[in-house]
């Protein structure tokens, strides 16, 4: 039978796993955090990307909406301006019935 020393028989009967991964333990955790930065900066590029695609809808959104507000403001002049139109065409139909009818009775 191989002796134990009073150090490893006290990590391997306590935490056997830990007698294995004390050795490679720096390794492990350089490894880990180094996954760690990978998927971090992938989850970061990825979020860069969305918030690109964000952007870029806004931009897009803003200049439909600057579009729609001047087509907006251009058919309310327009509206505003027919609205003048027809009230004078009105008031010229109405003054022509009443000189018609004037016309009527004198005759």
């Amino acid at each position: 039978m191989i002796p134990r020393t009073a150090h490893s028989d006290h990590v391997s009967m306590t935490h056997p796993q830990a007698a294995i991964d004390s050795d490679l333990r720096p390794d492990y955790i350089e490894r880990m955090g180094e996954n760690i930065n990978t998927t971090f900066e992938h989850e970061l590029k990825r979020l860069e990307k969305r918030v690109d695609a964000l952007v870029r809808v806004c931009d897009k959104l803003q200049d439909e909406n600057r579009s729609l507000k001047q087509r907006q403001d251009m058919l309310t002049s327009d509206r505003a301006s027919l609205l003048q139109k027809n009230e004078q065409v009105r008031a010229r139909v109405e003054a022509m019935v009443g000189r018609l009818k004037t016309m009527e009775q004198g005759s």
